[in-house]
């Protein structure tokens, strides 16, 4: 799968060949991973492969490592010096892969033996893989005194210093069960691991610790600053417009992702006010190259829909065009690498003998199921009682033809749709009342689409259009069994809604 780059400045790509450099990228809400280079005519070239929730990459010498949802993968560049395929010089396959379980694996490094060590986020713990078993765990915060599957601190990132591993960060030091949440602005502490010494408070949601030259840096997520720590206090060096999570350096220079705040775990922060003032309240999805000395953005890059998110980058040295083979591809089942020999050989795979035997073909691991991420969201036009028949199926209450709900509707309708792939698989539909505020008279997700977030979500764009529209207000009524939450309750919580207030009761027993 290829794409086309929409907004990076002309300067990027003649930087990347001055620097002799390439870089990939990860994002796991768009299941992709980008590899970015330049043609021999300097222009800024654009690979992406479908992996399922990639995050954290580190590049050591002929492969790269990826940290995803299950899985730890290895991938092998097959492309001897000087040597090119399809106009890349370096081609990447998924050589190995290590299962893991969903452990929520962020970042991982290779230490001075060359072993991976991952951030395992939901034991909250540096873990490496182990023969019989998931994972072991190879250390954890001072303050965690159990490996359970609770995320307690939201351990995320780990840096290298002398080739191993000695600084992690963390969004809180708590020690309950997802803890963290609760101390999102100003609970992030910068970890020593060697001496397990909490080196530096007071931070919001860092991400990315990295040692180079002579400075621990990393990113302050929940502020938009690069910086680095001076005696247990972070310096910023600047700021930038997203939540800036994956850095990388190259000399003099950062490069640093940005993500736009469109996940209910980045609202609530500095940024988020920082970025209304600078009438950007999503904030950028993309790359920046950043001066060390002055704290000046020399580059950009900005990255097209669906990709709103990224988690890491690396730097590919000495790397003009890199590029990966995907699942399914049909290269990865043709080309054949033989040791001693920089010849690929192409094979044609043969039938498996026994045909009339072979079963459906099963799927790859380590391909994404299709996610909400995926999706597009749009507003619905012309949206008016008299319209909403071929919607029916998509409302509750139903506003089918004749039915009370839709004869009861008198205001303007205002909606917005999840599609796939040009199928509607979830619809929203508010009701104005009045000049600032309107009721939300439907939600309802396809059955074969639900519980991946896409009713948050649809809710989490009604409520940003109806903003762009003047609506102040906006409220729902529903239906609940007296006294047990439901699922609405807990997408509202995670949206910021006031908790819910009772109208009226259908039915009480008391016992005497």
């Amino acid at each position: 799968m290829t794409s086309t780059m929409t907004c990076f400045d002309p300067g990027l790509p003649r930087w990347l060949q001055a620097q002799n450099i390439a870089l990939v990228l990860s994002t796991y809400r768009a299941n992709r991973l980008l590899m970015i280079g330049t043609d021999e005519q300097a222009k800024l070239k654009l690979q992406e492969r479908l992996y399922d929730r990639p995050m954290g990459l580190f590049a050591a010498g002929n492969s790269l490592w990826l940290a995803g949802r299950c899985h730890l993968w290895r991938f092998d560049n097959l492309l001897a010096p000087g040597q090119e395929h399809e106009g890349a010089d370096r081609l990447y396959v998924p050589a190995a892969s290590f299962l893991t379980g969903e452990v929520n694996a962020h970042e991982l490094v290779l230490d001075g033996t060359g072993e991976p060590l991952f951030v395992n986020t939901l034991f909250s713990c540096l873990a490496r893989l182990g023969v019989g078993s998931s994972f072991e765990p190879l250390w954890q915060p001072p303050f965690i005194d159990a490996i359970a599957a609770e995320d307690r601190c939201h351990l995320n990132g780990v840096a290298l210093q002398d080739g191993e591993p000695t600084w992690v960060t963390a969004c809180s030091s708590g020690n309950s069960p997802t803890s963290w949440r609760l101390e999102r602005q100003g609970g992030g502490v910068l970890i020593h691991l060697p001496s397990a010494e909490i080196a530096a408070r007071g931070l919001t949601m860092p991400h990315s610790p990295r040692w180079h030259a002579g400075r621990l840096w990393l990113l302050n997520s929940g502020s938009g600053e690069l910086g680095w720590i001076d005696q247990g206090v972070f310096k910023p060096l600047c700021w930038l417009p997203g939540f800036v999570r994956g850095l990388a350096f190259v000399g003099d220079c950062a490069l640093v992702g940005l993500s736009k705040l469109r996940s209910p775990q980045f609202t609530g922060l500095p940024l988020e006010e920082r970025l209304q003032a600078e009438g950007l309240p999503e904030g950028k999805c993309g790359l920046r190259v950043i001066d060390l000395n002055s704290g000046a953005v020399l580059h950009s890059l900005d990255l097209p829909e669906p990709i709103d998110e990224l988690f890491d980058l690396v730097v590919l040295e000495g790397v003009r065009h890199p590029r990966a083979l995907g699942l399914l591809d049909e290269e990865i089942d043709c080309l054949v690498k033989l040791p001693h020999q920089d010849r690929l050989i192409r094979i044609k795979p043969s039938k498996p003998s026994g045909s009339p035997y072979q079963g459906e073909a099963v799927p790859r691991l380590g391909l994404p199921q299709p996610t909400a991420s995926m999706l597009r969201y749009q507003r619905v036009f012309q949206l008016t009682a008299a319209t909403l028949a071929p919607y029916a199926a998509l409302t509750y209450p139903s506003l089918a033809p004749g039915s009370t709900a839709l004869q009861a509707l008198r205001g303007e309708l205002l909606g917005i749709s999840a599609m796939a792939d040009g199928v509607m698989v979830g619809l929203v539909i508010a009701e104005r009342a009045g000049a600032t505020a309107a009721a939300v008279v439907s939600l309802m997700v396809d059955p074969s689409w639900r519980s991946r977030g896409i009713g948050t979500r649809l809710l989490h764009h009604l409520m940003q259009f109806l903003a762009e529209e003047g609506i102040e207000a906006l409220s729902i009524r529903y239906q609940a069994p007296c006294g047990q939450p439901i699922s609405l309750d807990r997408i509202l919580s995670r949206l910021g809604w006031a908790a819910p207030k009772q109208q009226f009761l259908l039915l009480g027993v008391c016992c005497l």
